[in-house]
């Protein structure tokens, strides 16, 4: 295990800070070596061992999580998941939540020393949920947010698709944020700025290209099929429902009012998972950028029910 020292990343932090009257706590990235030769990263915010430990949704990264963390103001472990931000790819495509959980569980071995309260949204809430079945030990309290097993998630996600099935690499961040504008994402113009900083990197020939693999992936399917069907590849599962059945610690619901989990969806989770809070907070589907502090003070709520 190593800390890399490039901080390059943490430029947007102050700002962040300042917008939402917190302040900027201690941060590092963090790279851990893994058996098969890959590295999983992530970024620890504060000085004191971590409590939370937060996972991102497909096709992002951790800093989705920035302004969440700053309103939480506790020690916080925030992973890159496999084939995202400056974790590797994996060469076998396998970006489903058990395998992404196998990960996470070397992570938090190697850079946490109590159990978390672990909050996954989207294929982190899914991928949480296997952790949580598999190891236990590691998982204090799970906050899954706006996904459910098996959702039908075709008609939110076919703009973005779209979006990631176009070109990977670009003449400069500038044109990226141009195009994901015109496609109707990121809102006020810095903020686009941010998350395309974030979720991009300049190649050695000078071009910008995604970080996460799905993009790539998705642009060699739609070269492979007919347009309108490139997808990155099939995340949710049945599995998820036995993950979440057999996981025995505390879990939270955070269904956004504009995300992807109906009404039905969340009173199917809880008739299967009748010991479960459901939580319903106004924000898109990205709840940790569009309602940052409640979501904060719901995580902060679960951390002090736990002890820690």
């Amino acid at each position: 295990m190593h800390v890399a020292t490039d901080i390059t990343e943490f430029s947007y932090l102050p700002a962040q800070a300042e917008a939402t009257g917190a302040s900027v706590p201690a941060v590092e990235r963090l790279s851990l070596a893994l058996p098969d030769g890959r590295t999983i990263s992530a970024l620890r915010f504060g000085s004191a061992p971590p409590r939370v430990t937060l996972l991102h949704g497909a096709g992002l990264n951790a800093h989705t999580w920035d302004t969440t963390v700053l309103a939480l103001g506790a020690p916080t472990l925030v992973l890159d998941l496999a084939g995202h931000g400056d974790s590797s790819w994996r060469d076998d495509l396998d970006y489903t939540p058990r395998t992404l959980a196998v990960d996470v569980a070397a992570a938090l071995d190697a850079w946490t020393e109590s159990p978390q309260v672990v909050v996954g949204q989207s294929l982190g809430g899914l991928t949480g949920a296997a952790l949580a079945a598999a190891r236990p030990d590691l998982v204090a309290e799970l906050i899954v947010v706006d996904i459910t097993p098996g959702i039908d998630t075709s008609a939110g996600p076919a703009a973005l698709r779209e979006f990631y099935a176009g070109p990977t690499d670009f003449a400069s961040r500038d044109e990226l944020v141009d195009r994901a504008i015109t496609f109707g994402f990121g809102g006020a113009r810095p903020d686009t700025e941010r998350g395309v900083f974030h979720n991009t990197r300049v190649r050695a020939d000078g071009r910008v290209e995604w970080k996460h693999h799905f993009a790539h992936l998705a642009a060699q399917s739609l070269a492979a099929h007919a347009p309108g069907d490139a997808a990155a590849p099939s995340l949710l599962s049945a599995s998820g429902w036995d993950d979440l059945t057999r996981t025995t610690t505390p879990i939270t619901l955070v269904r956004a009012l504009h995300g992807f989990v109906s009404a039905a969806d969340a009173e199917e989770f809880a008739r299967r998972l009748p010991d479960a809070r459901v939580v319903v907070l106004d924000a898109t589907h990205n709840v940790q950028e569009t309602a940052p502090a409640p979501l904060a003070d719901l995580i902060a709520s679960a951390e002090a029910s736990t002890g820690l």
